[in-house]
């Protein structure tokens, strides 16, 4: 994926993320790390179109330039998505929520109709590789938060993506579960080679995970590189200006700045 002179102003006026500039290698563990506000949604929205661009371009690997509405509902059917919020459908069984990532596949028509027995045994395999096979059935707001979000991502993983997006994925969840939902995202994108950017507000988790971190500051990137560069100078670049995160008797959370 490639951002050229990405920059996006909402009607309001307010300068959400400004001209940017980024190329994202395949295969590698990306975190947008910021406060609130910082434009880590904004950018990582405007990867799949979500957030449209008020200038600039996007590029996938796979289709080139993304300039028109066919190219990007081929990009969004290979990029899988997870929400801070789940967004899930309650009544419906986890299973049924998972089914939802092979809409994309299909015409509108189409996907009024039963899946095929393929799709259900992938989408199977999906809930399995995240530990939830046994609550396939089972109504998804009687799930736990972590159990959630692991739909999510077992939602994301039956489209086949190529790239994974996941706007603050475990902002809602306790430390200890944020902790090992994102491992187990991790481990998952590495075992299928897929490149994944993923938004953040933990630094350690960014430390502890990242192969690359970009840090985001009023719209602006203002440190990129590997987790072993992010001193408490980057740090005070990326949180200038707001509440730098305090030390968390978690060790998930805690804050160890490198001299």
């Amino acid at each position: 994926m490639r951002l050229f002179d990405a920059g996006v102003t909402y009607p309001n006026g307010t300068v959400a993320l400004q001209p940017t500039s980024l190329e994202f290698a395949e295969g590698v563990f990306t975190i947008l790390l910021g406060p609130s506000g910082a434009g880590k949604s904004t950018l990582l929205r405007s990867l799949n179109g979500i957030v449209p661009l008020s200038q600039g371009q996007v590029a996938s690997a796979h289709l080139g330039v993304l300039r028109n509405a066919r190219q990007w509902r081929e990009h969004r059917r290979k990029t899988g998505m997870i929400f801070q919020q789940h967004q899930l459908i309650g009544r419906l069984t986890a299973l049924a929520n998972v089914l939802m990532g092979r809409l994309g596949h299909h015409s509108t028509l189409r996907s009024l109709l039963p899946l095929s027995v393929d799709e259900k045994r992938m989408a199977l395999e999906a809930l399995d590789r995240v530990g939830l096979l046994d609550y396939a059935l089972r109504r998804a707001d009687q799930l736990s938060g972590g159990q959630q979000q692991r739909v999510g991502i077992a939602r994301a993983l039956a489209q086949a993506p190529n790239l994974i997006l996941a706007d603050e994925p475990v902002a809602s969840l306790d430390p200890a579960t944020a902790e090992r939902v994102l491992a187990l995202l991790h481990g998952i994108c590495r075992q299928d080679g897929l490149s994944a950017i993923i938004s953040l507000h933990q630094v350690e988790l960014a430390r502890q995970f990242a192969d690359r971190i970009i840090g985001i500051n009023g719209g602006h990137v203002v440190f990129d590189g590997p987790p072993d560069r992010l001193g408490e100078d980057a740090i005070r670049r990326i949180y200038d200006g707001t509440s730098i995160p305090q030390k968390n008797p978690s060790a998930a959370y805690e804050l160890e700045m490198t001299p």
